[in-house]
């Protein structure tokens, strides 16, 4: 097995999650990195934070495989006086290369949402917003439980099966209610309720739900559940499927590196205060 070049292992990662699949407004690929430079260790992460940079930096990497893009905005300067201008120069100095597959990865199949779907033990997996140009592909996915499950025991399914963060898991919905078809969007998917209750599922499974669509959401069909979930934690399962697609591809054309996810928690968050006396809501 031979050291591949970083021209040919963004040309593995373009072929496993093409960037021609994501939302217009979004900007996966390569950030910074000579594509002429070897790569021989793969750091996987949801977010390139300073932490993650710094992680890499000391581990060696020579390229960070983030889900989340640095340069989501336009920019027109990337000093070292900005966290994010920091950010490249700290890696380009370093030699470690930066690319991010954002939603690109999420409409890819399987994406970010199918592992978010499998480790919260669903099955029979369709995407919930099927991409036009590819039915297979697209936004979110719907599935089933194995076996039906009362809400409450669901969401301690979800908390157990995902990374621990400050926030939890918190749950809208009668904590006896039969839970068996359930949707799920990896990241923020207040903007999918539509979708959602065209789907007819008994649960939503998602993060960063803002008041206002949730509560409409709730009120326009009280028979389906919201369960919230971290945003960093509901994307970092699929960091382990994307390295060992990565390895697999890259064995195909006789290339070897060697790949780690990282588990720091890049989940803005620090600590939970519990309301002293917690109410049942709708």
């Amino acid at each position: 097995m031979s050291t591949p070049s970083l021209a040919q292992v963004v040309a593995v990662l373009e072929h496993l999650y093409p960037s021609g699949t994501a939302e217009g407004w979004d900007r996966p690929g390569l950030v910074c990195g000579d594509p002429d430079a070897p790569v021989e260790r793969v750091l996987l992460a949801v977010d390139p934070t300073d932490e993650v940079v710094t992680e890499a930096l000391d581990g060696s990497y020579d390229l960070v495989v983030a889900h989340h893009p640095l340069l989501l905005r336009g920019v027109s300067s990337v000093a070292a006086t900005t966290p994010k201008g920091r950010a490249v120069h700290r890696l380009v100095r370093g030699g470690t290369a930066l690319l991010t597959a954002h939603t690109n990865a999420d409409s890819a199949r399987p994406g970010v949402s199918d592992a978010l779907a499998r480790v919260i033990g669903l099955v029979d997996l369709e995407p919930l917003v099927p991409s036009s140009s590819d039915p297979s592909l697209g936004l979110g996915r719907t599935g089933r439980l194995e076996r039906p499950l009362a809400l409450r025991a669901f969401a301690e399914q979800v908390a157990a099966a995902l990374p621990g963060t400050a926030g939890g898991v918190r749950v809208a919905g009668d904590p006896d209610a039969r839970v068996e078809r359930v949707a799920v969007c990896g990241g923020a998917g207040d903007s999918l309720f539509e979708q959602v209750r065209a789907a007819g599922v008994d649960a939503y499974v998602t993060a960063d739900l803002r008041h206002h669509p949730a509560s409409e959401a709730r009120e326009l069909d009280p028979g389906a559940a919201l369960v919230e979930v971290s945003h960093w934690a509901s994307e970092w399962p699929w960091l382990h499927g994307a390295a060992e697609r990565l390895l697999a591809a890259l064995a195909e054309q006789g290339h070897a590196v060697t790949t780690s996810v990282s588990t720091l928690r890049s989940d803005p968050w620090s600590f939970h205060v519990p309301s002293p006396t917690p109410t049942t809501t709708r």
